[in-house]
């Protein structure tokens, strides 16, 4: 009796899971963790219309999404002065990366990405078979003149840049990230994922040119706007790009309650600007307990802050699980230099007690 006949490819792929997350963790551990601060969701929660608009919707749930996620895309598209052909919206970045990916790429070609950058994206370029080349950071930014670079280089399909960055928590300004834009490669796409603009300065995000074939841009309910589990991103690009999703995309990937509690956190624009303001003021209070510790946070437009350590990775790695047997629950980059950080989300006061309580044990006991 034979099993499955995998495809090649398939049979030449490790199995992989990106990030291990926190539940997986606990269920090894045996308990729980008493700070979730490493998955850099929004611990301030969802708007409460967009609680109230998603238990409203339940009563409904007997019926699929709509497919074309008519309403939220007309909204998204009015919010961004675009029309509502130029958006897509999908099961978050990560779920819209991999049609991408599947639209753009066969194997054998060429994508380029840097060196330590979200693995989500990798995974899916291996998955169908691409060829990913990577660049270093420059200092803790991506590097837009390396990427480039590169991917003239190669040839590239893709190259992949966010801004701000997850994992180091960088960024660029508007006009350096559109001077990336203007000098990609004939031929290639322009992946500007920007999971966290909203937490960044005024001035970081270019003025969105949706008719550009040149870039395509990631945005997500899942950071500012505190709905992580739901599972609602978008993209914005050039509307055949846009049509194209259709060929690949899960048409009835959508529940319909995301859609309603990502419709109506759209609307509520008090609640982001409040969420954006508890995060600015957690990051505050994360690089206070930094210092406190003789440790550097470094400059975050994110959701998160990734503080230096003051070693290397292995030290690092020794905090981390120091932390972990401590119940805080946090990440770190994977690649050196930046893994010499571990990487804290913005939380409230009760959550970033217990790191202030627990982060100087950690620390005396990874250097023993």
């Amino acid at each position: 009796m034979t099993g499955p006949r995998y495809t090649p490819l398939v049979t030449s792929l490790p199995a992989t899971v990106p990030f291990v997350g926190p539940e997986t963790q606990e269920r090894s551990r045996g308990r729980p963790f008493r700070a979730r601060l490493g998955a850099n969701e929004s611990l301030f929660g969802p708007s409460p219309r967009a609680l109230a608009a998603m238990q409203e919707e339940a009563r409904y749930i007997w019926k699929y999404g709509d497919a074309q996620n008519h309403d939220l895309r007309a909204a998204l598209a009015e919010e961004l002065a675009v029309a509502p052909q130029n958006i897509m919206v999908g099961e978050g970045i990560d779920g819209l990366l991999g049609y991408l990916v599947r639209l753009l790429v066969a194997p054998g070609d060429a994508v380029v990405t840097s060196a330590g950058a979200y693995p989500t994206f990798n995974y899916h370029v291996a998955g169908f078979g691409g060829v990913l080349h990577k660049v270093p950071y420059a200092g803790d930014h991506e590097d837009p003149d390396a990427l480039i670079a590169k991917a003239a280089e190669v040839g590239a399909k893709l190259v992949y840049l966010a801004n701000p960055d997850n994992p180091m928590g960088s960024w660029h300004s508007a006009d350096r990230v559109q001077a990336m834009i203007e000098a990609v490669p004939e031929g290639t796409v322009m992946v500007l994922d920007e999971a966290y603009v909203e937490f960044a300065p005024e001035g970081t995000a270019p003025a969105i040119d949706p008719d550009d074939p040149r870039v395509i841009r990631f945005r997500t309910f899942s950071k500012a706007h505190g709905m992580a589990g739901a599972r609602v991103g978008y993209a914005i690009a050039a509307a055949p790009l846009i049509a194209s999703f259709d060929k690949v995309r899960n048409h009835f990937g959508m529940c319909r309650i995301s859609q309603a509690g990502a419709l109506a956190s759209l609307r509520d624009r008090a609640w982001l600007d409040e969420v954006c303001a508890q995060v600015a003021a957690s990051r505050e209070r994360i690089a206070r307990i930094a210092r406190d510790n003789a440790l550097t946070a470094l400059p975050s437009a994110t959701n998160f802050v990734a503080v230096d350590c003051g070693a290397d990775g292995d030290f690092a790695r020794r905090v981390l699980a120091e932390l972990a047997e401590r119940d805080v629950f946090v990440r770190m980059p994977g690649v050196a230099p930046l893994d010499r950080c571990i990487r804290i989300s913005a939380g409230p006061d009760d959550q970033l007690d217990v790191l202030a309580e627990e982060l100087p044990r950690a620390l005396a006991a990874a250097r023993c």
